[in-house]
């Protein structure tokens, strides 16, 4: 008589005994590959050698600031240092190569694996380690520092200035922007996860940064941002609003309205709005959303230095269209002396602006900072 042999525990059967046998696997696993976990110490320490090599390699020409992340508690309040944003800015393109090797040896040496993603003028190192990121080094080559990049003057009397709202959503559409050879007017939406990342990399590039202000739309049914200045805020909330805005948004040097169609026409709000410029020394530029807007008006009324929008590059989203919208922004430049116009970072604008700009620039009309033409 065969005698069959039990189970190995008694009472279980083979599918329970490998379920068991997994689990029993997996714990052990766990607890001999555990996460490693960098001190706030260590990680200031990368921080520092990071710092003292891009000085060291650009013989102490490079532009560096630290941007502490800070991890976000249930209620939203910052808490604990989670990473550092480092942000370099390099002289000379011929560095590259070598703040990349240093910042290799860097992660070499305090056991951080490296993750690089690169767009013209633009590298990013992001440090990790137990799957979490420590760094995120930016480096950046300045358009003036690209030996490939010929910036051709026009005429000063025929200039444009053409500004790209909408930043701080998508990380390939900033990438593309940045990558033209000419230098723009960025305008960023605050309190988004890119938008401190893009405004310091549009400056650190050599365009201008602006903050792209939200306010309220006519339209109940537009979809609204975080934060934005609202009918009926007075100025202590409305110099709140703009602060914390700014905060997320380095280097702004002016603002223009994200939609707002009822926000700039309402006389109260942009009374309480535009001190508050002034005392920043922020210029306003009216993207004119609403025939009724009052916004520029009360800017001029204050003693804001202001402008407003002629042209919409890219209502309709194909090239051919955007492309007449752009010589009729570049008709404006030429008979009035300057034109705005604002657009967005779709591919077809982009594409538009990289074929179309040359040709402008070589009939005499001159690419300039929204600042330029401001009043």
């Amino acid at each position: 008589m065969k005698v069959r042999p039990g189970p190995a525990f008694p009472g279980v059967t083979d599918a329970p005994r490998i379920l068991i046998l997994l689990t029993a696997i997996i714990v052990l696993f766990l607890g001999g590959c555990g996460k490693k976990k960098i001190s706030k110490a260590e990680l200031r320490e990368v921080t520092s050698e990071i710092v003292t090599a891009a000085q060291k390699i650009s013989g102490h020409k490079s532009e560096v600031t630290i941007r502490p992340e800070l991890q976000l508690s249930k209620n939203g309040t910052p808490g604990k240092l989670a990473a550092d944003n480092v942000y370099v800015s390099l002289s000379d393109a011929s560095q590259a190569g070598a703040i990349a090797k240093a910042l290799d040896e860097i992660a070499r040496r305090h056991e951080l694996s490296v993750r690089e993603t690169t767009s013209n003028g633009i590298m990013r190192f992001d440090y990790v380690t137990g799957g979490i990121r420590t760094h995120t080094i930016h480096v950046v080559i300045p358009l003036t520092a690209r030996s490939n990049i010929a910036m051709t003057q026009g005429r000063r009397d025929a200039r444009l200035a053409i500004i790209i709202d909408d930043l701080g959503y998508d990380r390939e559409a900033a990438d593309s922007l940045l990558a033209l050879g000419f230098p723009l007017t960025v305008s960023v939406l605050p309190h988004l996860p890119l938008s401190t990342e893009v405004a310091e990399e549009a400056y650190r590039r050599g365009d201008q940064v602006m903050l792209h202000l939200p306010m309220q739309s006519e339209n109940a049914t537009a979809k609204t941002e975080e934060v934005e200045l609202r009918v009926g805020m007075n100025e202590q909330q409305v110099d709140s609003a703009l602060a914390g805005m700014l905060e997320t948004v380095p280097h702004a040097v002016g603002v223009n309205n994200h939609q707002g169609s009822r926000a700039t026409a309402d006389p109260a709000l942009m009374a309480a709005l535009m001190p508050e410029l002034r005392r920043r020394g922020l210029f306003f530029v009216d993207s004119r959303t609403m025939a009724s807007t009052v916004a520029y008006s009360t800017a001029e009324r204050l003693g804001v230095r202001a402008a407003s929008r002629r042209v919409f590059l890219d209502d309709s989203e194909n090239r051919e269209a955007i492309l007449k919208q752009l010589e009729l922004a570049a008709h404006d430049a030429e008979r009035e002396g300057f034109a705005i116009a604002i657009g967005h970072p779709r591919s077809d604008t982009i594409a538009v602006l990289a074929l179309d700009l040359p040709r402008l620039a070589s009939r005499g009309i001159h690419l300039v900072f929204v600042s330029d033409v401001v009043q």
